[in-house]
């Protein structure tokens, strides 16, 4: 199959689009192409890039991380700043620590559960307790076959958040992911302020 020519007017079509278009990378360099020439025939080859060396066990360097999503919520829960006593909440993250209230928001809907973590969480602080489990479940496993991704657990990732936001947030000192024996990454401890 022979390849057809690009007329005057398609190119200039194509270079109207190239000036207007944005680039995907612009961290990338652009380099203009220069004008296709023949090559002369004594016309040295430009040098070839050293292949850098590589050794078993090493990894290759891309240079790019694998993507941009938001970490899971274990994973920012662990990354918060301690805001309560450190050796106390090395006790709590091993599990020494026992609650002195629990709620199980396992059946409910957002909206009810939502309701009942408030008055939980008040009045555990109006009755003087620190520290409370609040047990969400891990979620259920759904079929997705979707292009974009649907996060297992709602109440597992609403919780923090609601902890986070006002009236909780003036009661809450800390909250971390429970430990395996309170029911792990399916429970929240709760530290709650002094009255």
């Amino acid at each position: 199959m022979k390849r057809r020519r690009l007329s005057d007017d398609d190119l200039e079509l194509w270079r109207k689009v190239a000036r207007t278009a944005e680039r995907l990378a612009p961290e990338a360099r652009i380099v203009d192409a220069p004008a296709k020439t023949k090559p002369k025939p004594n016309a040295k080859k430009p040098a070839a890039r050293p292949i850098a060396t590589f050794e078993v066990g090493s990894k290759a360097s891309t240079g790019r991380s694998g993507h941009d999503l938001l970490p899971g919520i274990s994973e920012r829960m662990a990354k918060q700043p301690v805001q309560m006593d450190k050796k106390a909440f090395g006790k709590l993250k091993r599990g020494k620590l026992k609650p002195e209230a629990r709620i199980d928001l396992h059946g409910m809907t957002a909206q009810q559960a939502h309701g009942a973590l408030n008055r939980f969480i008040m009045g555990a602080h109006s009755g003087g307790k620190r520290l409370v489990l609040v047990i969400t479940g891990k979620g259920k496993d759904k079929f997705d076959d979707g292009p974009i991704p649907i996060r297992r657990g709602v109440l597992k990732h609403q919780v923090p958040q609601w902890l986070a936001l006002p009236p909780l947030s003036g009661c809450v000192m800390q909250v971390a992911e429970a430990h395996i024996s309170h029911g792990g990454s399916g429970a929240y401890y709760v530290y709650l302020r002094r009255r």
